[in-house]
């Protein structure tokens, strides 16, 4: 099978999809836009189809992947358990990289305690994470270090700024598309457009 082309740009985003992760999803989505990037989720993934082959050809086909490692609690509903995901999708993303010829894509851990994943992913331990305590202005300063090389470097008050629009746009995107929940595929695809308009007036 033919390798996907891959989209210098695309930028896989591999995070908690859930309501108490609202914030920090919207500020990755704000940040990466604001540096250039083009946002890339499972999100966008249709049905109908093997999800884990689509995960790892989107995987393949961007540039960049921020993986996302801060939810590491069991969750509430039974029978409780940890949300694996994420380190999977990493583990994906980091055995593409390493594969024979295929070492094009930058890949990042973030974390929202300092030294935890020493812990919860010690076999990553030597590898630089990004721990942005949880809020929103730590999830854009880690991204500002993470891709401190990039062409573009948006100010941190501009990439505030692309966050509070995007956040104030969220209702009426929602009400357009009759969506329940700002984590759906539609709505996730019109922030995304809605963020990089932005970035182009802040």
């Amino acid at each position: 099978m033919a390798r996907p082309a891959v989209e210098k740009t695309s930028a896989f985003l591999n995070i908690p999809y859930d309501k108490q992760f609202e914030n920090l999803y919207l500020a990755y989505i704000a940040g990466l836009t604001a540096f250039g990037l083009v946002p890339r989720a499972t999100l966008e993934i249709p049905g109908g189809t093997r999800r884990l082959d689509r995960i790892f050809e989107l995987i393949q086909t961007c540039g960049y992947s921020f993986h996302d490692l801060s939810r590491v609690q069991l969750d509430r509903l039974k029978p409780k358990t940890p949300r694996f995901n994420m380190p999977f999708e990493l583990g994906l993303a980091i055995g593409w990289a390493k594969s024979e010829g295929h070492n094009d894509q930058a890949w990042f851990v973030l974390e929202a305690v300092n030294r935890r994943i020493q812990k919860s992913l010690s076999d990553l331990n030597g590898t630089d994470v990004y721990v942005h305590d949880g809020n929103v202005k730590g999830v854009l300063r880690e991204l500002s270090n993470a891709l401190v090389r990039n062409a573009n470097q948006p100010t941190f008050p501009q990439m505030i700024e692309v966050y509070r629009k995007l956040r104030k746009a969220v209702p009426n995107i929602m009400t357009t598309r009759g969506a329940g929940s700002a984590l759906e595929p539609r709505v996730f695809r019109d922030l995304v457009v809605l963020a990089a308009s932005l970035r182009k007036v802040v």
